[in-house]
């Protein structure tokens, strides 16, 4: 009787599976990003709600203007980096260096934004014309706080965020991955129907009573 070759315990290792340093390495780094992205959202989103700018219309009348009254452009572009963020898991290659770049260009719209709003005057004019009901009026002993820099330091990290998708995204997972891997993994590890298989596919089917050669 012909005995059959025992069975090699090794599995072979999957090509395209990457090393659990590789995975790690990927994971901290995602985690960085959203991070980043998240504490320079708020960043933004706060700085744009507070007072950027102060004057007077007039000798007693008071005007302010917020952030998002001098400009709507560092709360909408960190809307657009928040969601860039989560776009992250919805797509791979192409896909991903494409939400990087606009991650890293709606830090930098943020961070530029802010650096003009922090000089602006437009803002507190118009407030001054609308107070005093004359459209030539401007605000006068005007001062700025220190939102704008605020602002502009949530711009700098959201920017940090797209740079570190561009560099890093192509190592982190996915959505389709975590779902396609199991299939793909069983698929393979499968034997094709009417097929013997290899030796240890052998043993294993008389382990569980089958024929192998039917």
């Amino acid at each position: 009787m012909t005995e059959l070759p025992s069975p090699r315990t090794d599995a072979p290792a999957v090509a395209d599976e990457p090393a659990p340093a590789a995975k790690g390495a990927g994971r901290r780094s995602l985690g960085l990003m959203l991070l980043l992205t998240g504490l320079g959202a708020v960043l933004v989103l706060t700085a744009v709600g507070r007072v950027w700018g102060q004057g007077r219309a007039g000798q007693q009348l008071a005007v302010t203007v917020t952030g998002s009254a001098v400009s709507g452009l560092p709360g909408g572009l960190a809307l657009v980096a928040m969601a860039a963020a989560v776009a992250v898991f919805a797509v791979r290659g192409a896909g991903r260096i494409a939400v990087g770049v606009l991650a890293l260009l709606s830090g930098l719209g943020v961070a530029v934004s802010a650096v003009l709003g922090a000089r602006d005057t437009a803002g507190l004019d118009a407030e001054a014309a609308h107070k005093l009901a004359l459209v030539s009026a401007h605000a006068e002993q005007v001062s700025h706080t220190a939102w704008p820099w605020v602002a502009l330091a949530g711009g700098l990290l959201l920017a940090l965020a797209g740079l570190l998708t561009l560099r890093d995204g192509r190592d982190w997972p996915s959505m389709g991955a975590r779902y396609d891997a199991p299939t793909r993994k069983a698929k393979a590890g499968r034997p094709s129907a009417g097929t013997a298989g290899t030796p240890a596919e052998l043993w294993q089917a008389l382990d569980r009573g089958e024929d192998p050669t039917s």
